[in-house]
């Protein structure tokens, strides 16, 4: 992604992780701009606005009441103005079948929360740093799972 304004997007239901991410995203040196959204409805019904401009990135949380995470992913796959956004899942899971399941529905990378602020900072950063072009183009399951 350039040195343009980044539109990301947090969608989780819990009130500290989007308040630590939203701090996260402050102390990076990248511009962005942050939505929040604390639950899939939510972020479902934004997307779908008319004239809105698109997100280049969504941190997507799996475990969100309402419409949790991966039916957000799957509805945004099979949305043809959505299926090309950039999805990183944003969890506190790290079972094999949500990490499976997650990168056979679409998801480009898979995100475990980390257990501490400047960790959190690091991954956040690094993952706004990448090369999503090429990420998603050679995407596979050992890019997929992304470590810091």
């Amino acid at each position: 992604m350039d040195n343009k304004l980044l539109n990301i997007v947090l969608a989780d239901d819990d009130e500290d992780d989007r308040m630590l991410f939203s701090e996260a995203i402050d102390e990076i040196g990248i511009r962005t701009k942050l939505s929040l959204f604390k639950h899939g409805q939510e972020l479902m019904d934004y997307l779908t606005l008319p004239n809105i401009v698109l997100p280049n990135l969504i941190f997507l949380d799996l475990n969100m009441p309402i419409k949790n995470g991966m039916q957000c992913l799957k509805e945004i796959r099979e949305n043809p103005d959505l299926k090309d956004l950039c999805i990183a899942i944003y969890s506190t899971s790290s079972s094999e079948k949500d990490i499976e399941e997650t990168f056979l529905n679409g998801a480009n990378i898979y995100l475990n929360k980390p257990n501490n602020f400047v960790k959190l900072q690091s991954s956040v950063e690094k993952i706004l740093q990448l090369n999503w072009q090429y990420h998603t183009s050679n995407l596979n399951k050992d890019t997929f799972l992304f470590r810091i």
